[in-house]
């Protein structure tokens, strides 16, 4: 209950933040323009899943399962970005994540949302600050269901039903991440 509530106060904090850069500008609203400027298809949680699939385990029969085909995906988590210019030196900064899933895991979809500004402290200077927050994102791995002929069926980590820990135990070590949720970059340029 806490995530959620949690995710709602960051939206509804972005979207004050969007307002406020839209209300204290009036006379930039006319002159707003969107750009492109980032396009990337995977993530550092896309990465961390293609490593869940090395490996595998051998079943009673003597038969191979590999775990990569539980974390391969034909889609990999895709991210486009944009920065609406409200004035000459700020901006709003906003983007999505489409998300990516597999047999065995989850990464949901993401939508980033901050701003940026800049100054110039001389003519051949500018001095620049952007503060980004993405929102979802987050990386679930999803459970098995193991036989254990004798002692049952039960849910299982997938990667360690094989092993010698307690079914039931494994289920612990089941990989639940988030994105990188905050970024900040200042960055100061000269040009001579």
């Amino acid at each position: 209950m806490r995530e959620r509530s949690g995710n709602r106060r960051n939206l509804r904090k972005a979207a004050l933040l969007a307002c406020a850069f839209l209300i204290a500008s009036p006379a930039a609203a006319q002159e707003i323009t969107t750009s492109f400027v980032d396009i990337h298809q995977g993530s550092p949680l896309s990465d961390q899943v293609r490593g869940l699939g090395n490996g595998g385990y051998e079943l009673q029969s003597g038969s191979w399962v590999p775990f990569n085909q539980w974390y391969h995906s034909n889609w990999v988590d895709f991210h486009v970005d944009f920065l609406t210019q409200l004035t000459e030196n700020t901006g709003i900064l906003w983007g999505f994540g489409t998300g990516e899933q597999g047999e065995k895991y989850t990464i949901a979809p993401s939508l980033k949302l901050g701003f940026l500004t800049q100054t110039h402290p001389n003519p051949n200077s500018t001095l620049s600050l952007s503060v980004t927050s993405t929102i979802g994102g987050d990386l679930t791995e999803k459970p098995c269901t193991a036989d254990y002929g004798d002692l049952g069926t039960y849910s299982v980590n997938c990667r360690l039903a094989a092993g010698q820990m307690a079914p039931e135990e494994t289920l612990k070590y089941l990989v639940n991440a988030k994105p990188e949720t905050m970024h900040l970059w200042l960055n100061y340029r000269v040009t001579f």
